[in-house]
């Protein structure tokens, strides 16, 4: 018995739709038993906001170091115990200030990290350094 042989070498434009039907058989499957998993509810107790007494932001510290080592409070002289002392007492305040550090040009970079580590230690964390 002969078996009849192709005569055209046409390329066969058919989809095979078998795979994507099992692919999305198996994707229905998933999704119904992870539905109702995902609308169980949890009763959870969370605490809810208290009002807030609304305290308004003091001014923001503004402290310029200058090339020599002077530095210079809200734009009054101080030697570096009383910014020391300044910038704990800063720190005390119910809303710390903002520390705004202008250092000048040929400033020492120790004259700077002594501030920063004075105002780090003492809480406040609101520090920016502010340029000309």
């Amino acid at each position: 018995m002969a078996l009849p042989v192709r005569a055209s070498r046409d390329a066969i434009a058919q989809i095979n739709v078998t795979p994507l039907v099992d692919v999305l058989l198996v994707l229905l499957i998933i999704f119904m038993i992870t539905a109702p998993v995902v609308t169980r509810r949890l009763k959870i107790d969370l605490p809810q906001p208290g009002p807030q007494p609304h305290l308004p932001r003091p001014a923001p510290i503004q402290l310029a170091i200058h090339s020599d080592g002077s530095m210079y409070w809200n734009a009054v002289p101080v030697d570096r115990s009383a910014v020391n002392v300044q910038l704990a007492l800063a720190a005390l305040q119910a809303k710390p200030p903002a520390l705004h550090i202008d250092a000048a040009d040929g400033t020492p970079y120790q004259a700077v990290a002594d501030v920063l580590s004075s105002a780090k230690s003492n809480g406040l964390a609101d520090i920016s350094f502010v340029g000309r």
